[in-house]
């Protein structure tokens, strides 16, 4: 079953949360990753971030609103569960950044839709950041970061076009938006992302 462009017919619960497809159809696309404990549903990132499985027609309209076709392994996770807080946080970076010499801080996923705050068409979203931030038009804004939006992580299409499998980025407003790449593609992005080195058992 295509997960990414099918219908809600597989329709479950995660921890409360509608999903769209089995754990174990989406952990093929994200190899190595324990999503079964990916996400902090928090209150906060259940009020902000977290919204229903988005149908079919609805990743067909926020995309023709981006003007970008979105990952598929992006859009197959949030049919799974739709926007919100990763648990792991840091994501290594391979030059300094406003944040840390070696890292970004990830503190929140933007799920497909309008209604929710930090979703990719809502308040919070593209709009927001191309227009009162001016942040440049290289793709799709969908990660935020700690900074009260002074960095974000996005999708970069310069190289591949609208169409195409993007790069992960991060963009650094106080760095006069220098970009850094974090990871080749969306699957790598999220493999890559790390517990905050506070956090690790000793």
């Amino acid at each position: 079953m295509d997960v990414t462009r099918g219908n809600l017919a597989t329709a479950g619960r995660y921890g409360g949360i509608p999903t769209v497809g089995s754990l174990m159809d989406i952990q093929r696309t994200f190899p190595g990753v324990a999503l079964e404990s990916f996400w902090d549903d928090s209150e906060y990132a259940l009020d902000a971030f977290v919204d229903d499985p988005p149908s079919a027609e609805l990743v067909a309209s926020v995309e023709a609103e981006l003007g970008y076709r979105l990952p598929a392994s992006y859009v197959t996770l949030m049919r799974w569960h739709n926007g919100g807080i990763p648990r792991n946080t840091w994501c290594p970076a391979p030059s300094p950044t406003t944040w840390a010499d070696d890292h970004v801080f990830v503190d929140g996923i933007m799920g497909i839709g309008r209604t929710k705050r930090y979703s990719l068409a809502g308040a919070g979203g593209y709009r927001l950041w191309l227009g009162e931030w001016e942040y440049p038009p290289i793709g799709v804004y969908f990660g935020t970061c700690p900074s009260g939006g002074h960095d974000l992580i996005a999708f970069d299409y310069r190289e591949c076009g609208p169409d195409g499998e993007p790069r992960v980025v991060h963009v650094d407003q106080d760095w006069d938006y220098g970009i850094t790449v974090l990871a080749p593609d969306f699957v790598s992005f999220v493999g890559a992302l790390r517990p905050e080195p506070a956090q690790l058992p000793t």
